[in-house]
């Protein structure tokens, strides 16, 4: 199953170069649940000039079930990292609850 990826960029406009950076490390989270059907990236520039100011929600659509992590960061690039180390705790927590609830 391949997941269907979207990013949104608000109050600005992502650079080529960002949304690379993102779709090419957004198809790790395949590596750690093969039931992922979708992963929407959320940009967000909260008031220009202060620190940690670029914000990142990356939410994941699993059956029954949506995981959502939101990190603030100076670079979206770090941001994002942070959002996907959360993101990959979340995914294998949600697997280990569906494999329990097998049993």
């Amino acid at each position: 199953m391949t997941m269907e990826v979207t990013v949104k960029a608000i109050h600005f406009d992502a650079n080529v170069k960002l949304e690379e950076f993102i779709q090419k490390r957004i198809v790790k989270l395949e590596q750690y649940s093969d039931k992922i059907t979708s992963a929407d990236v959320t940009l967000e520039l909260i008031k220009p000039e202060t620190a940690e100011n670029k914000k990142v929600m990356l939410k994941v659509m699993l059956p029954g079930n949506e995981l959502v992590v939101t990190k603030t960061a100076d670079s979206f690039e770090e941001a994002f990292d942070n959002s996907m180390d959360a993101m990959i705790r979340s995914v294998l927590k949600a697997k280990e609850k569906q494999s329990e609830a097998k049993k």
